[in-house]
This record gives structure tokens, sequence and C-alpha cells, in this order.
């Protein structure tokens, strides 16, 4: 049975943050924090994770500044003065915290979309405080598709139908007060800046070398335009030493766990951390 433990830590500027730990057991074997991506919450991987937890391990996830718990229906959207970098120093400190509470284990930080970006550039300044980095959803710097994510999807049913081709988990989406994308204009302008960092050689210098990254994506997914975009930052992090691996599941749109074929997904990422943990 998972055990559901919601408690509040504070960001390195003071601001209240909304957290939750799962886990099947005490102690875990390993610990995965979680970054969920833009216009979501952290709640929505309890139940894909379930295979994860049952095999021991603990999930810390947080609500980001403009989502979810955190903001409340009346701030959702809206990083506050902090903007994007906020949130990022805001995953140092909750990696900090879940150390702290289990010493000696290995810890994996695992982005989506969003949060994949914020894990980005926390790998740049942070990477020593993971043992191993997974990327959801993600992509590396360069345009986004001009007419939108549902713009190379024919007479899309829905505005998010770029997340799944499960419609269920697409209306689930909709359906959710605390989902739907929206950003106040100024956090978008810091999201748009912290994503288009540089993976320069230099940029990349203070990076533990050899770390494992798993990158798992669908080839379908618009946001990475069907891959062409994952290419600059898998050969940069292969530039840089890092252990990647890139898993591409044909067909599949940008949620993979909550795809259509999210079991194999879910079994997939099982047996990379536990062959990294």
């Amino acid at each position: 049975m998972t055990s559901t433990t919601p408690f509040r830590y504070q960001g390195a500027d003071g601001v209240p943050l909304a957290a939750f730990r799962w886990a099947t057991s005490d102690p875990p074997r390993a610990i995965l924090q979680l970054a969920h991506g833009a216009g979501e919450h952290a709640g929505r991987y309890r139940e894909p994770l379930a295979p994860v937890l049952a095999a021991g391990f603990a999930v810390y996830a947080a609500d980001h500044r403009g989502h979810g718990l955190t903001s409340g229906m009346s701030h959702l959207g809206d990083f506050g003065p902090g903007g994007a970098p906020a949130c990022v120093a805001d995953m140092a400190e909750l990696s900090k915290l879940a150390r702290a509470e289990n010493p000696g284990l290995p810890l994996v930080l695992i982005g989506h979309s969003m949060g994949a970006m914020f894990a980005q550039a926390y790998l740049l300044e942070h990477s020593g405080l993971i043992d191993a980095l997974v990327l959801s959803g993600t992509t590396g710097p360069g345009p986004r598709l001009p007419g939108g994510p549902n713009s190379i999807f024919p007479n899309p049913r829905t505005a998010y139908d770029w997340l799944s081709r499960d419609e269920a988990e697409v209306d689930k989406y909709i359906a959710d007060p605390l989902c739907g994308i929206q950003f106040s204009e100024a956090s978008m302008a810091s999201f748009v800046a912290l994503r288009s960092r540089e993976l320069s050689v230099e940029a990349l210098a203070g990076v533990k070398r050899g770390l494992p990254v798993y990158v798992f994506v669908g080839d379908e997914d618009p946001i990475n335009r069907r891959l062409e975009g994952l290419e600059p930052l898998i050969a940069a992090y292969r530039g840089a030493g890092l252990s990647v691996t890139l898993k591409a599941y044909p067909g599949g749109r940008h949620e993979m766990l909550n795809e259509t074929n999210r079991e194999d997904v879910v079994r997939d990422l099982l047996a990379w951390l536990e062959a990294h943990t």
C-alpha cells in the first residue's frame, strides 16, 4: 500500500511550496524526485508511477510555483518575482531535504516537459546533488512549432490532443481544475529565457561526468518536433561525458506516462532505474 505524506518546505527565498512523499516501503531502496510539467501538478504522477513505488522507490514531488497546491487557483501560471530560476532553486532545496531524510540512498531527478527544462537548468548548477537524471517529454534549444503543438495532428478533438493518443487521459486533464497551460507574461518570459540556455562545452563543464541520463519521449511529440529538437541536447550531453540512453516510442505523443502503451513505458523506466541505483 502506498503511503502519502503531504508537507510544506521553503524555497531558498522563503516561499512555501506544497509537496508530497509517496512510498510503499520503509526504508526505500532509492529516491525519485519529480518535477512536473506546465499546466499540471504533482498529483497526476502518483498513479502512473505506482509500479516504481511498488518496487521500493520513494517519490518526492512538489507543485512548482504557479501550479497546483503551491499556487492555488488564484495564482496559476505565475512563478512570482523569482521567475523560472526560482523554480529550479526550489528543486535543489527539495533534493537537499530528500537527502537529509534518506542519508546514503541514491537520488534520481525526473523532470517532465517544463519540469524537464527545469531539470536541464538544474543540471548545470546542482549535478552534485543527484546520482542520475531522467527527462520525459523534453527537447533541446530551438524553435517551437509556429502553429502550436496540436498543429501536426489533423482534425484534433480537443485543444490538448497532443498530450496523448488516449482520449480518456486527455479528458481527465481537461476536467482537472488545476490543469491547463497558462502563464503570466513575466513568467513566460522567464521560462523562455531559461529554456534557451546554451549547451556549449563551457556551459556543461561543471556537470558531473559519467552521470547516467535517461531520456524517454514519443516520436510524435510536437515539443521535440518529431525528435529533431532532441538531437542537439543528446549530442551535447554525450559530448560532456554524460552516459545518455534515449528511448523513443513510435507514435507516442507528449505524455508517455499517460499514453496508450504506458505499461511498457513504465516497465522500461523501472528497468533503467533499477540498473542505475
